[in-house]
């Protein structure tokens, strides 16, 4: 018989209360009482295989993660319409007053292969738009380039774009040069469980 999801995910809630809830009700607890205060926030891509929390053996309450499509940043664009990443860096530095952000990318992401090979005409609504943040360093792609190296070279100058794009807040970068606030990327082997800084 096969599990379904929801299965899946009450089974796996029933193995975090019986296992893991114990050793931390204290924990939640304690963090149930005050407001969230976490120095560091994380933009990681949604790829299921990834898990900041899980990658940094962080605590609840230690890290203030931010997931999307390939781990884009967007680039300062106050115009009033639903920005989520922006909303939710804008949230970390103004309200949250995090001193640290990591732009988290990974080997192998999805999202960078569908921009490189396909098949984002599938969703156009607003996956293409959305990928369109990294078309600085999309095109014009190199003429030759296949497998494995050429992607993570890719992935790499995608993540390099997002780091020039965070900079483009001018809350950020006014943090940054006054030495408030750090900015890291790093990027996360799936194989190997590598962390590389870029």
């Amino acid at each position: 018989m096969t599990t379904s999801p929801e299965d899946a995910l009450f089974e796996g809630y029933r193995r975090f209360r019986a296992a893991s809830w114990p050793a931390k009700a204290q924990r939640y607890a304690q963090l149930a009482r005050k407001p969230q205060r976490p120095a560091t926030a994380v933009v990681a891509c949604s790829d299921a295989r990834i898990d900041p929390q899980t990658i940094f053996d962080s605590e609840p309450g230690d890290l203030f993660v931010i997931r999307n499509v390939a781990g884009l940043v967007p680039e300062y664009a106050p115009d009033g319409g639903c920005h989520g990443t922006s909303a939710a860096l804008e949230y970390a530095v103004k309200i949250l007053k995090v001193r640290y952000i990591v732009l988290l990318g990974h080997a192998r992401c999805d999202g960078v292969h569908a921009m490189i090979h396909g098949p984002l005409r599938d969703a156009p609504d607003f996956l293409r738009a959305w990928v369109d943040i990294a078309e600085p360093v999309m095109w014009p792609m190199p003429e030759q380039g296949a497998g494995e190296a050429f992607e993570a070279t890719i992935e790499d100058a995608v993540l390099r774009q997002s780091l020039k794009n965070l900079r483009t807040f001018p809350w950020i970068r006014d943090a940054e040069k006054s030495g408030a606030l750090s900015l890291s990327v790093w990027k996360f082997s799936i194989a190997s469980g590598e962390l590389t800084a870029l």
